[in-house]
């Protein structure tokens, strides 16, 4: 007997689909600061009762549900530990509108703490587990937050700000021996969850994301569009198999299991991984950082289904599989994100894990990591492509540079409109008007949309370098160098790189006589900003930067003049 081949459903018609049969995906419109949107009527209104409308696909909150190294929690365990987390800060002063910092790696109690403080009706400001102490001291008075729960090396690096800050710092971990207050202590007061009412649109979370004018700016994320992100990118999986249809003798699939490999201050990991994967029922695992070979053992040990990581992840997970001789049958899904990934690594990619959809996504921090994406036989057939459009709550427009929709196939801004965009920029009203415009986000980002709705994206408007997935500002990069007394003028730009894709690289004027070298620099600049802003190359010259006709340095002709040099170099 023969089987007819199961036909499957277009996009649109998969999105039509699941809001007219499924209740929890029903749409309806709201209006935000003046402008309509399309919505999730029946979503949670915070952080708190979308972790609550979860618990029957988690077993009853009696499945598996957070594994770090050999800790393990249940739903209810983590539930437990996040009300009484969430009583312990309300008794630290948390309440509606408090902002409460967080610096630490992927540690359980990160993600403990952020539902907590948002349970108390406090608001998250992540803080890079990277920064130095003059980084993090930006972030602190930019952000106005006086509580911090971090871990030893954050401690370290933030006691030298706790009188002039005016700092509480609870150590986390290993950072409990530095501090007054420990996290274990708090947890063991067994403090009643607050009860404060939290409005959709009150904010949930600050993220710093690197920009072009030099400090990062603070994100400010909402209730409504951390939820709805959770949503719409549970949305995206449930679409998958009803645009292309399992064989009809095909095994049931294996319970969701995520593996988070990102840091934890990044949408990829909160929104994409964590958030968007909870109405799946998913297992959540961490790695405490990045090793190929002990993702291989994780992956096949918890049986992970679904990875995000960077390009260079993906690829680095792909060498270490080769080499252990582990295909990893268990994983069904396994995209990256935060960088676009080289064209030439998606067909060996799709080789090497048969059972994976490889997948691409763009989305930034302030889409709440929503945008465009592609996986699948789609994606291997167009490497180069970003993806489509994440249905069903999002518009995207290319638009010129006074803001005029574009035709298909013209290069143009990327805009989105969508109930996840941010709120705004932090301190920044300014900032904030020029990206954010009748609702749609003004990405920064090049491309153009094909007749069929395939998003390539071709340069980038911004002066951004993005390293292994790690967006770092030029003007950033810049400024550090110009603080050193011999440094007159300062230029950064991105060097290609085969495993991170782009490095840091830098040229700049010394004063007259001065004697210091690249590696003086260097070391210098470790003590200023973060190891990954740190040039991997620095050219030094007693003249003056090149110009361009507005007598602004050229920073792409001093790029193509060094990059040159570095070529003669390698082939000398």
């Amino acid at each position: 007997m023969t089987v007819a081949p199961v036909t499957g459903m277009t996009r649109d018609e998969a999105a039509r689909h699941l809001t007219e049969t499924d209740p929890m995906l029903a749409l309806g419109t709201v209006e935000l600061r003046g402008v309509t949107y399309p919505y999730f009527r029946n979503a949670p209104v915070d952080v708190r009762g979308y972790l609550q409308s979860v618990r029957p696909m988690m077993d009853d909150g009696a499945a598996d549900f957070l594994v770090y190294r050999d800790e393990r929690w249940s739903f209810d365990a983590f539930l437990a530990d996040v009300d009484r987390m969430a009583g312990a800060l309300a008794g630290l002063g948390v309440t509606n509108g408090t902002r409460v910092a967080l610096g630490m790696r992927n540690y359980p109690e990160i993600l403990i703490l952020m539902c907590a403080i948002a349970a108390a009706g406090g608001i998250v400001v992540f803080l890079n587990a990277w920064w130095t102490t003059e980084e993090l001291d930006y972030a602190l008075e930019d952000s106005g937050a006086r509580l911090v729960l971090a871990d030893g090396q954050r401690v370290e690096r933030l006691l030298p700000l706790r009188d002039a800050r005016d700092l509480t710092i609870v150590g986390v971990r290993e950072g409990e021996e530095l501090t007054a207050h420990g996290y274990t202590a708090l947890n063991a007061e067994n403090a009643a969850r607050p009860e404060v009412h939290v409005d959709p649109d009150d904010d949930f979370g600050i993220m710093y994301s690197s920009g072009t004018t030099g400090h990062p700016k603070g994100v400010v994320l909402t209730h409504r569009a951390t939820v709805h992100a959770g949503y719409s990118h549970h949305f995206q999986a449930m679409m998958a198999p009803l645009i292309t249809p399992p064989e009809p003798d095909a095994p049931e699939p294996p319970r969701p299991a995520a593996l988070i490999i990102t840091p934890l201050f990044h949408v990829t990991a909160t929104h994409a991984a964590f958030f968007g994967s909870l109405l799946s029922g998913s297992k959540i695992t961490l790695m405490y950082k990045w090793d190929a070979e002990e993702a291989v053992r994780v992956i096949d040990t918890e049986q992970v289904t679904k990875l995000v990581g960077v390009p260079t992840q993906t690829a680095d997970l792909m060498e270490a599989a080769r080499r252990m001789g582990q295909p990893l049958p268990s994983l069904r899904f396994l995209a990256a994100g935060g960088a676009k990934r080289p064209a030439a690594q998606v067909g060996p990619l799709a080789e090497t894990f048969p059972t994976a959809a490889i997948a691409s996504g763009w989305g930034m921090t302030e889409t709440s990591s929503i945008g465009i994406g592609l996986s699948g036989p789609e994606y291997v057939e167009h490497p180069g492509a970003a993806g489509r459009m994440h249905l069903p709550l999002q518009e995207l427009r290319i638009v010129d540079d006074s803001g005029n929709q574009l035709p298909d196939g013209e290069v143009g801004e990327i805009a989105v409109k969508s109930v996840c965009n941010m709120r705004g920029y932090l301190n920044k009203p300014e900032a904030t008007a020029e990206v954010l415009k009748d609702g749609f986000m003004h990405t920064g980002d090049l491309g153009y949309v094909d007749d069929t709705g395939l998003v390539t994206i071709v340069d980038r408007k911004k002066n951004i370098i993005i390293r292994g997935g790690e967006n770092i500002a030029c003007l950033d990069v810049e400024g550090a160098l110009h603080m050193h007394p011999d440094v007159l003028e300062a230029c950064a730009f991105p060097l290609p790189h085969e495993r991170l894709g782009e490095t840091v690289g830098a040229g700049v004027q010394l004063r007259a006589g001065s004697t210091v070298s690249q590696e003086d620099l260097r070391v210098y600049l470790k003590d200023h900003i973060a190891h990954y802003k740190v040039p991997d190359r620095i050219w030094c010259q007693p003249g003056p930067l090149p110009r361009g006709a507005t007598d602004k340095i050229d920073r792409r002709g001093l790029r193509a003049t060094c990059l040159n040099a570095l070529t003669k170099e390698e082939t000398a």
